[in-house]
């Protein structure tokens, strides 16, 4: 099955803008900017995500912190030219945008679809109360040649079957982006507080290499 990379990533957000929009860079005289959106669980809990966007897709939306909007785009890495912080800067990438009335935790408003290739050995655990997690990074690839890089976590049975993938393997997932808090050690010895922005498996298969023949 050959991959189209405008469908193998797909994300699906509906969140609150919490930061003012900040410009990012610009490429062949378009302008993009950066915000970030506060997306609600039904824990109670909230996830601060960067979206990046057009001043293409600027020109009816109203972006002022505390106002709702609909993103449909996709997750994208970038390589962090500071080297201050993470090695990989994760963005949700905005191909379309609108403002809502309201958000309801209770519906589906944080989804993302992936199809790409697992890019590194993946790191089976178990918590201290004995919860199974496994870590994948996923190649995804984009347009012109590139690829993303994107750190998917699974839970439980998820994290057992994705114990066993090999580098290189297909696969297919669906679940939500997340962001976790985590400290970080400095060589000064001091302790920094950082963001890591990554994906929440809620379903997982391998793609066999007859469908990807077809």
């Amino acid at each position: 099955m050959s991959q189209n990379p405008l469908e193998n990533n797909r994300v699906y957000l509906c969140g609150k803008v919490v930061t003012p929009l900040n410009f990012s860079h610009e490429s062949f005289g378009e302008k993009f900017f950066t915000f970030k959106l506060e997306v609600p669980r039904l824990s109670q809990q909230k996830d601060i995500l960067i979206v990046t966007v057009s001043d293409r897709l600027l020109i009816n939306v109203n972006l002022e912190e505390g106002n709702s909007v609909e993103v449909i785009g996709q997750f994208r890495s970038y390589n962090n030219p500071s080297n201050v912080g993470n090695r990989l800067i994760l963005t949700v990438f905005a191909r379309d945008i609108k403002n809502v009335e309201s958000i309801d935790p209770s519906k589906n408003i944080n989804e993302i679809f992936l199809n790409g290739y697992v890019c590194k050995k993946p790191q089976y655990r178990t918590t201290p109360l004995g919860r199974e997690i496994t870590d994948i990074l996923l190649a995804v690839n984009r347009l012109y040649g590139k690829s993303d890089y994107i750190p998917c976590i699974a839970w439980g049975r998820n994290a057992r079957f994705a114990s066993t993938f090999q580098i290189g393997d297909n696969i297919k997932i669906w679940g939500r982006v997340q962001s976790r808090d985590y400290q970080k050690k400095l060589e000064d010895g001091r302790v920094e507080i950082r963001t890591a922005y990554e994906v929440s498996i809620f379903k997982l298969e391998k793609v066999e290499k007859e469908e990807n023949a077809n």
